[in-house]
């Protein structure tokens, strides 16, 4: 019998998290391994893109709904669970259940929790998320185990945290087999048809949030069209910045060339289609968007943050911005449609690069040993 390993996941999409926890369980499950995801979510919510995306590929996902918040209670008939299942280790994916595990987890016996730090945005100071971020980095200090998806993501912790032994660097990997079946896929009639109508066409991806930069990526889209005015920008995401995005959008009067169809789950098949993708955030771990892109050979035009130089190869593989201006942006973006072999050429070395790098299963196994460190603990 294989390992026991309890994905601990509470998610709204079904974004570059969720896509690597997908990715890992399949590749731990052909390793022999018995995990399972448990995906919380709040009373009433019928059911979430992770769990719908698990039950197509066939892996183990249990449904919990609760209170969200602090929910003490909650946590311990989730560990009462995770017992009686014969739990060997709780992996976390994301702050919520990190304070929850870190703050509240008890069980019977010993048994070591470890999560992912999938990325990390800093709140400002007394909101809400800021509360959360400090308990955040509180849990996490009593993890057994911390991942951090990238190495440049050290220099968000703090110091002593960000020198501790118990930090390992696990870069994110893919299924390419898997993006390349969804890149087949048929879209949404209303994406269909923009798609048709506009060329070329620039994708970005990801939440509507402050971090990812998507006012600047507009900003840079009015420009690119007095070069070319049949493009079009298609942004997938839904966020809290929809109606500033969507006003500005307006402003710019280029609400004929934008397209923002909210959360999109089939995001290869949109790469599959585009011209472009752009990366225009101020801050990053390993996005999954950026390695979708790889896989289905999509040119990338991408700010310099996180661990995206290191797998554009400084810019081998990708168009890099180093400084982030919505000129700079907008040039970058011309300079991909107006040297075509030259974005060909980065996007067959990009290509190369995942295949060996990227895998899910080489992510697999870094993550075993990460898992028997922590029971030897």
């Amino acid at each position: 019998m294989g390992m026991k390993v309890l994905h601990l996941i509470d998610s709204g999409g079904l974004y570059g998290a969720e896509q690597m926890l997908l990715a890992l369980v399949n590749a731990q499950l052909s390793m022999g391994m018995e995990p399972i995801i448990l995906s919380v979510g709040d009373l009433g919510i019928v059911e979430k893109p992770i769990e719908r995306e698990a039950e197509r590929l066939g892996l183990p996902i249990k449904v919990w709904r609760m209170v969200p918040g602090l929910n003490r209670q909650e946590t311990s008939k989730i560990c009462d669970w995770a017992e009686q299942w014969g739990v060997d280790l709780v992996h976390s994916h994301g702050y919520k259940f990190n304070i929850l595990m870190g703050l509240f987890g008890r069980f019977r016996k010993p048994i070591p929790v470890i999560t992912t730090l999938h990325g990390y945005v800093h709140a400002p100071i007394f909101t809400r998320m800021w509360v959360y971020e400090v308990l955040d980095r509180l849990a996490i200090s009593r993890m057994k185990k911390v991942v951090l998806v990238g190495d440049a993501m050290k220099k968000e912790l703090p110091g002593n945290l960000a020198s501790s032994k118990k930090i390992s660097i696990i870069r994110n990997g893919i299924s390419i087999d898997e993006i390349m079946t969804r890149s087949r896929r048929d879209l949404p009639k209303d994406v269909h048809q923009f798609l048709q109508q506009h060329n070329p066409v620039i994708l970005g991806v990801g939440r509507l949030s402050r971090e990812k930069g998507f006012d600047l990526l507009v900003s840079a889209f009015r420009e690119i069209l007095a070069d070319y005015p049949r493009a079009g920008l298609l942004i997938a995401g839904e966020g809290t910045r929809r109606s500033e995005l969507e006003a500005l959008v307006n402003e710019y009067n280029i609400s004929g060339q934008t397209l923002m169809p909210g959360y999109c789950e089939n995001i290869p098949a949109l790469m599959a289609r585009s011209s472009v993708l752009v990366i225009s955030s101020s801050t990053e771990g390993l996005p999954i968007t950026l390695l979708e892109a790889l896989a289905v050979q999509l040119p990338v035009v991408s700010t310099s943050v996180g661990e995206i130089p290191y797998v554009l190869a400084g810019g081998a593989h990708g168009v890099l911005v180093e400084k982030v201006l919505e000129s700079r942006l907008a040039n970058a973006v011309k300079g991909v449609f107006e040297d075509p072999e030259s974005a060909r050429d980065r996007t067959e070395g990009g290509f190369k690069m995942l295949c060996d790098e990227f895998s899910a299963s080489a992510m697999a196994c870094q993550y075993l040993k990460v898992y028997e460190q922590a029971l030897m603990l």
